[in-house]
């Protein structure tokens, strides 16, 4: 079933994508209402209106066109947990964050997006990157590369000896020892900053635009499509331990993903103390 709809055509797919975010995102984009903005965990954990009905929109989209598949979602996942163990099982997957830089949607910028990756048995099999304001959609499937608006899109390398720029976690937001590894990415070679949406990263590193990403939390919402994105543009990714990370969780923290092998190794390097 799952490798019939594969070879079959995605084109409903990224339409999907985009009626989700025409009908429930962009409507609501600089217009929110103070009550459509809710504190989830903390001041850095939103949700809004348009967060929750574009999930809707999605798994009721999404699951039509692959009968038999599920949806792991975030805000499915905050109302009940146990939804995150389908990754795991033995149903295709629909990995989705609706509104992904949910602050960056609150204060009106333009820098959020719209993920959906599919994956069956914890593999990631294709990957939808959208951002609504920006026009922008970004499509990675497994064995057949990365598009950009219908472009390919190929990651490179940085330059011999060039200085990395590197989006990161904030290291506060961490334990102490992610906090540690985190912060041995300010040193020197490496032009670490504070990340933003993360869909918008990970295709920033496939494009070449980026050097590198690197995360201290794995919530397969965040990272599903960008990792898909960036292995099909010819990028490389690894966590602290060197294992590929598994969107099934489990992973040593904090990893990263990057133009290319080597600079994968770099950043890991730093992580650990070894720079």
């Amino acid at each position: 079933m799952i490798d019939e709809f594969l070879a079959g055509d995605l084109t409903e797919v990224e339409a999907a994508v985009r009626a989700a975010a025409a009908a429930e995102i962009m409507p609501r984009y600089r217009q929110l209402a103070a009550h459509e903005i809710v504190e989830k965990s903390g001041p850095h954990d939103l949700v809004t209106t348009a967060d929750r009905l574009a999930e809707e929109h999605l798994t009721a989209s999404l699951t039509r066109l692959l009968p038999g598949s599920v949806v792991v979602g975030e805000e499915a996942v905050h109302a009940d947990p146990k939804v995150y163990d389908a990754l795991g099982g033995d149903a295709p997957v629909w990995v989705v964050d609706p509104v992904d830089g949910t602050r960056q949607f609150v204060r009106g910028e333009p820098g959020f997006c719209t993920l959906v990756a599919l994956a069956h048995r914890g593999e990631l099999l294709a990957s939808w990157t959208y951002a609504a304001a920006l026009d922008e959609m970004a499509i990675a499937v497994r064995g057949r590369g990365a598009t950009l608006d219908g472009k390919p899109i190929h990651s490179g390398s940085p330059a011999p000896g060039a200085v990395l720029r590197v989006a990161m976690s904030h290291p506060d937001y961490t334990t102490e020892a992610q906090k540690r590894a985190l912060l041995g990415l300010r040193t020197e070679g490496i032009d670490a900053r504070p990340c933003g949406s993360a869909g918008l990263e990970y295709l920033a590193v496939a494009r070449g635009d980026q050097d590198a990403v690197a995360f201290n939390w794995e919530y397969a919402w965040d990272h599903a499509a960008g990792l898909l994105l960036v292995t099909e543009a010819g990028g490389a990714q690894a966590t602290l331990s060197g294992a590929p990370f598994r969107i099934t969780g489990g992973n040593a923290l904090p990893f990263t993903a990057a133009r290319d092998e080597a600079t994968v190794e770099r950043v890991l390097q730093a992580l650990r103390g070894e720079a």
